[in-house]
């Protein structure tokens, strides 16, 4: 009987470990992938801050030969103004030569060819200042639609901060924050909001802020979004076969609230899942305040540029 009790737990042993197995291999797979991803999306997503680097370096230069042109068309209409001066009292003197006596015809005919020297330099001047003036113009209006750009592309991010400060209003102000850096809205969420430790699966509470970040993220669909995981440097305990260091920890816990958000009306095609392990501290591992402080996921939200990017196109 002992036999036969030992027999039948061998099989159901064996069932299982063919099941995990068959499982892990799929994580794995899905790791893989999502690793290749993340990368081509960290390219693309460095390609647009150089974009956007280009773009701010663009704008000071526009500013600084705008401000150069203001000073050589100021010059320009002094040096007008003085020609125009000069030329009137050549004028009046030419005037008085012609009701003189014969005498100075010598002296009239000298000042003549001055008046006519005169008024072509006067006529050279005035297309320079033409010129001068609807290159301003041009400059001008260059550097104004790329500053409201700039500031509209502000504004969407301050709104939408906003939104989602309100929108996680009730939750305790050291399980997340809302903040603004580098153009994006970074809402960073505490290990114990979402999951418990060494654990993958969000809990009721973390997935009560993750459905209401979902949907202001369903009423903003010009924002992508990145999920990322990070972790302390402690190493992981025990012996889990789907988990093997920090950086698996960090992934599965990205595509878990991934989820989450898409389940709830973020729209897939906007959003990556990322795992960042323990290479992205935002405080020391040294003791245990920071160890803490770095179990975090943040939620990297970045309005799209697409009318920045045509603008940098046409030019």
């Amino acid at each position: 009987m002992l036999v036969k009790k030992i027999l039948i737990a061998l099989v159901i042993f064996s069932s299982f470990a063919c099941v995990t197995q068959k499982k892990y291999d799929e994580l794995l797979a899905e790791k893989v992938k999502t690793d290749a991803e993340k990368m081509e999306l960290e390219d693309k997503v460095e390609m647009k801050n150089n974009t956007i680097e280009s773009l701010e370096s663009q704008l000071l230069e526009a500013q600084e030969e705008l401000e150069q042109s203001k000073k050589a068309y100021q010059a320009s209409q002094s040096s007008l103004d003085s020609l125009q001066q000069q030329y009137e009292t050549l004028n009046d003197y030419y005037d008085k030569l012609m009701s003189s006596s014969g005498k100075l015809n010598k002296d009239l005919s000298n000042k003549e060819k001055q008046l006519l020297q005169m008024e072509a330099d006067l006529e050279i001047s005035k297309q320079r200042n033409d010129e001068l003036a609807a290159n301003l113009a041009e400059r001008e209006e260059r550097v104004a639609e790329l500053e409201k750009v700039l500031a509209d592309k502000e504004a969407a991010v301050n709104a939408l901060k906003q939104k989602v400060s309100e929108a996680l209003l009730n939750f305790k102000e050291n399980d997340l924050t809302v903040e603004v850096k580098n153009g994006k809205v970074y809402v960073s969420l505490a290990e114990q909001l979402l999951f418990n430790s060494g654990s993958t699966v969000v809990d009721a509470k973390g997935a009560e802020a993750l459905k209401k970040l979902a949907q202001v993220l369903k009423d903003s669909r010009d924002v992508n979004i990145v999920v990322e995981g990070h972790t302390d440097n402690v190493p992981i305990s025990g012996n889990n076969k789907y988990l093997k260091d920090n950086w698996d920890l960090s992934v599965l816990r990205a595509t878990s609230i991934v989820r989450i958000l898409t389940q709830n009306g973020a729209s897939p095609d906007r959003v990556t899942a990322a795992g960042k392990g323990e290479f992205a501290p935002k405080a020391a591992n040294e003791n245990a305040e920071g160890r803490k402080e770095n179990r975090r996921t943040e939620i990297i939200l970045t309005p799209k540029l697409d009318e920045l990017f045509q603008i940098l196109e046409s030019n």
